[in-house]
């Protein structure tokens, strides 16, 4: 198969198990239900209350499963693709400790019991407010190394003020719901957190696919890209938002989900030729595929014990993450 052909598949393998798995999330559960009753349910047929388990349980998950998993595919693949460097991932900017900030002041000061969007839209401030501090402590001429110190900065800085919130409530039911927030789920959304998180994802999606060519350009470095009409400053710019659109958003419903960023576009990378314009696409369906399977995964291994998609997600990325510092190692001795 020649190389022009294998993209196209691969987007076309890729999409076929995104839908697969998007079919098998709407149809598993812990109600065994038939498959075409779930179907006929889904487009308004049947007992009213098989249409409201589909359409306002089963339907929201599948969805943010896909929206959630995209985004951190495709933050990790420009984040990499931008610093250069396999081990970058999305939290590199300090967007997801930023908007997990904001939904633990939201839980603890009792916004997200008192308004139903109130824990989605204080980590959306939460993710913006990083976003304008990363760019301020980065400088409009910084570099790419001032970016991650920035970044880096601001993620210490949230997680610690994060662990004071939980050391100083003095509500334990509310650090309970704090701690089981931050270790990420897609259980108990509704239709209300897709749309929330929809146009944020929407036009970091955009800003992300428009650094393609410019990433391209930076595989050969930051001064022949500069020679070939790369506007560097721009690129950053238009990166760190888009990042910070599809992290907050993700972040804002699901909760802290990690790795994903990491491990699927390493993955995949080979298969693209290293080429960055093409490993965001296919990033964002192998993340929307990875958070999907692991979702499925919660929701058969243990049912009853409610295992969180951010730990299942941890336990498979972590080992990775240190198969790649020992790989990056003996390539480097």
């Amino acid at each position: 198969m020649t190389r022009g052909a294998t993209y196209p598949a691969l987007l076309t393998g890729l999409s076929c198990l995104v839908l697969t798995l998007f079919l098998a999330s709407l149809l598993v559960g812990p109600a065994r239900l038939g498959m075409w009753d779930c179907l006929r349910a889904l487009f308004g047929q049947g007992p009213e209350m098989l249409q409201l388990v589909m359409r306002e349980i089963r339907l929201p998950r599948a969805l943010l499963g896909v929206m959630v998993g995209a985004a951190l595919g495709m933050s990790g693949a420009v984040m990499q693709g931008f610093l250069r460097n396999p081990l970058a991932e999305p939290g590199l900017v300090g967007t997801s400790g930023s908007a997990a900030l904001g939904a633990v002041l939201a839980i603890q000061l009792g916004l997200a019991a008192a308004f139903p969007l109130g824990l989605p839209l204080a980590a959306l401030v939460g993710a913006s407010g990083s976003v304008i501090l990363v760019l301020l402590l980065a400088g409009p001429q910084g570099g790419a190394l001032a970016l991650i110190l920035s970044g880096i900065a601001i993620s210490a800085l949230a997680g610690a003020a994060t662990s004071l919130v939980l050391n100083l409530s003095p509500n334990p039911f509310a650090a309970n719901e704090i701690i089981f927030w931050m270790l990420g789920s897609l259980a108990d959304r509704s239709m209300l957190h897709v749309w929330i998180a929809l146009p944020f994802m929407l036009v970091g999606a955009a800003l992300l696919l428009a650094t393609g060519r410019g990433l391209d350009a930076l595989t050969l470095g930051e001064d022949a890209a500069a020679s070939s009409g790369i506007n560097l400053t721009r690129l950053r710019l238009t990166l760190v938002a888009g990042t910070a659109a599809l992290i907050g958003g993700a972040t804002a419903v699901a909760g802290a989900i990690g790795f994903v960023g990491l491990v699927v576009p390493h993955i995949l990378r080979r298969s693209v030729s290293g080429r960055p314009s093409r490993l965001i696409p296919v990033s964002a369906l192998g993340g929307a595929a990875m958070v999907l399977a692991a979702d499925l995964a919660v929701r058969t291994i243990a049912p009853e014990r409610d295992i969180k998609l951010g730990v299942l997600t941890a336990l498979i990325g972590a080992p990775f993450f240190l198969h790649l510092i020992l790989k990056t190692r003996r390539s480097g001795a």
